[in-house]
């Protein structure tokens, strides 16, 4: 290979290294914020067990898997309808996630994470939106990455003395980048078939008009009219677009900088204008694998002083509770060159340990600092903790943290009980030939099941070309549909019709009155004697949907879905009315009433209809 060869192989090979790899720091970044998206929306379902996950609920098992669970659809969590079976299945996950969270036996807690997750959606198809959607997606690729390389439990307590590489790049990598680039490119794809999208203009006036996710601050944007058009297109074409931010060749690091900051704020603006769950947050966590090395580099010579530079940290090497605790120390409150020294090694710091019955913390200018007040010092030299620093030195805390060390120091076998869990472990970051053809070929398959879903749409079919008809007969071959069912078995089968190809336009709000016994009525949503017809605020809405499971189970009720879910709900309805009320208090029947309020054309007057979508008797 000549000389000119070998020049073009390697800026090719950089090119592909810039474009397709991740910060360890950034991968990190990512754990922790998909961490604790995964424990906030468990939290939030966990309220609902009851209504959402029990046999006793909205959705009974037998009924989930005679009406609603597709072939290859698994859950763990149909073991049993039980309420307390039910959360210690939501206690597992969580400890899952809290595991995520904090690195350890990352890959291990990253695919725990997934099967939970799973398991979860597929007991409750009602329940679920566009949020749920991407986070499974993530998490499916999260498994593949070394999310745990860095600010972990795992690599604070690595026994390798191979230096990890800055930088990563793999099958995973790629597709992770590509999955992400998915979401928001076939979404644009669907939203462009669609006049009101692509032609109109008027698509983000219907988006905002749907009172179901409404918010005020989108509110406030549909008053600004003129503005609307002009959102809508730079919405589209941005969505089509922003993504190859990513692969532009030249000065990759300044347009991922560039598509990171342009991304979370579409994200945050989706969080202002929609009530949308988890989506806004998710997705911000997304981007944050994209921060470029330099960006970490620059933070860590602005960070650098010689108060870090000087920090030395010596203790007990008979006391293997406390070499860990100052690994995690060193690890979680980001001090990475600090020295850790065997106080044995040196009799002057080890006849202090002996005095103070302590560690010894030495700062730059060799001034020792021993039990609490050398917590206090090491965390005020962290970079983003150190605003703990004079919390920590209130004289009560200084009081009560002198004890409690004190207490550790004195019973060092029994604090080590704690820490004997977390066990030493040897990794390194390499990439495994293995992992990267299943990743690329899993790619392969995201792909050819996102063309499925396109394909299957029926906007595809209005205005078929040769190469929609070329691309259909490809995924609806005989191959294609031998293999579905991996799609179904991973949940991977996505379709990323996000407002698309139209926005929602069947908006409205339910109504549900229950006859009583006694010849009286009550409003069984509101909880209220008074019934009303009017249409609720935004206010009144979040207070009737507690959360987006709840919304999104109210908007499936006014689609197809509602008329396999009404009968459940109803019965839903009569049992928690009448075990809580005497008999003459009792519900003799219920009937559902939605008013449909259809978004029309601006400038047009919205007319509301009242429907009957439900009646049942509450007498068994």
């Amino acid at each position: 290979m000549s000389i000119k060869d070998q020049k073009f192989s390697s800026r090719v090979n950089a090119i592909i290294q810039d474009i397709f790899s991740f910060d360890l720091r950034s991968l990190a970044l990512f754990r922790i914020g998909l961490a604790m998206v995964i424990i906030a929306d468990l939290i939030i379902r966990f309220g609902d067990i009851p209504p959402h996950y029990s046999d006793s609920g909205l959705l009974p098992r037998n009924t989930l898997i005679n009406e609603f669970l597709k072939p290859w659809y698994w859950s763990i969590h149909v073991v049993s309808g039980d309420i307390f079976v039910q959360q210690l299945i939501f206690f597992a996950a969580i400890f899952f996630a809290l595991l995520l969270l904090i690195g350890y036996r990352t890959r291990l807690a990253t695919i725990a994470s997934w099967v939970m997750l799973l398991s979860l959606h597929n007991r409750n198809p009602a329940l679920l939106f566009a949020g749920d959607d991407t986070l499974r997606a993530l998490v499916f690729w999260a498994m593949f990455l070394p999310l745990g390389a860095v600010y972990s439990i795992d690599s604070a307590l690595n026994t390798s003395t191979k230096p990890l590489p800055k930088r990563v790049i793999s099958g995973a990598t790629v597709g992770f980048i590509i999955q992400l680039c998915y979401i928001y490119m076939f979404s644009a794809w669907f939203k462009h078939q669609s006049p009101l999208w692509s032609q109109e203009g008027s698509a983000v006036y219907y988006a905002l008009s749907f009172d179901q996710y409404a918010t005020r601050f989108g509110q406030f944007l549909l008053s600004l009219k003129p503005l609307l058009i002009p959102m809508n297109f730079g919405a589209l074409w941005f969505e089509w677009l922003g993504a190859l931010l990513l692969f532009i060749p030249w000065k990759n690091h300044f347009f991922r900088g560039i598509a990171i900051v342009a991304f979370i704020s579409l994200h945050i603006s989706f969080g202002l204008s929609f009530t949308i769950g988890i989506f806004p947050a998710l997705c911000i966590a997304a981007w944050l694998t994209f921060i470029p090395s330099q960006a970490w580099d620059w933070l860590n010579k602005k960070t650098h002083t010689k108060e870090r530079a000087g920090l030395r940290i010596n203790y007990d090497k008979d006391c293997g509770f406390c070499k860990k605790i100052v690994l995690f120390l060193r690890t979680f409150l980001i001090l990475p060159g600090t020295p850790l020294l065997v106080a044995q090694e040196n009799p002057d710091i080890y006849a202090d340990m002996e005095k103070y019955n302590s560690w010894v913390v030495e700062d730059w200018q060799g001034k020792r600092y021993f039990k609490w007040q050398g917590i206090i010092y090491v965390v005020g030299l962290s970079p983003i903790l150190f605003w703990l620093a004079p919390i920590l030195k209130l004289k009560p805390l200084a009081a009560i943290g002198n004890k409690v060390y004190e207490a550790i120091a004195n019973n060092r076998r029994l604090a080590g009980k704690f820490t004997a869990p977390f066990k030493y472990t040897s990794f390194q970051v390499k990439p495994r030939l293995t992992f990267n053809i299943i990743t690329l070929f899993i790619l392969a398959l995201v792909t050819l099941w996102n063309l499925t879903s396109f394909t299957n749409s029926y906007i595809f079919h209005q205005s078929p070309t040769t190469t929609s008809q070329v691309v259909r007969r490809v995924t609806h071959s005989k191959t294609a549909q031998r293999i579905r069912w991996l799609g179904a078995l991973t949940r991977l089968d996505q379709s990323w019709s996000i407002f698309a190809p139209n926005p929602p336009r069947d908006d409205g709000w339910h109504v549900i009155i229950g006859n009583l016994k006694n010849g009286s009525q009550v409003d069984l949503l509101r909880n209220t004697n008074n019934i009303s017809w009017d249409k609720p605020t935004i206010k009144e809405r979040n207070k009737l949907y507690q959360n987006m499971q709840w919304r999104t189970y109210f908007i499936n009720l006014n689609r197809n879905i509602g008329k396999k879910l009404y009968p459940h709900y109803g019965q839903y309805l009569c049992q928690q009315w009448n075990k809580s009320h005497q008999e003459n208090q009792q519900l003799d029947n219920i009937t559902i009433y939605f008013m449909s309020e259809r978004t029309v054309p601006p400038g047009e007057a919205k007319t509301i209809e009242k429907k009957k979508h439900w009646q049942q008797s509450c007498t068994y």
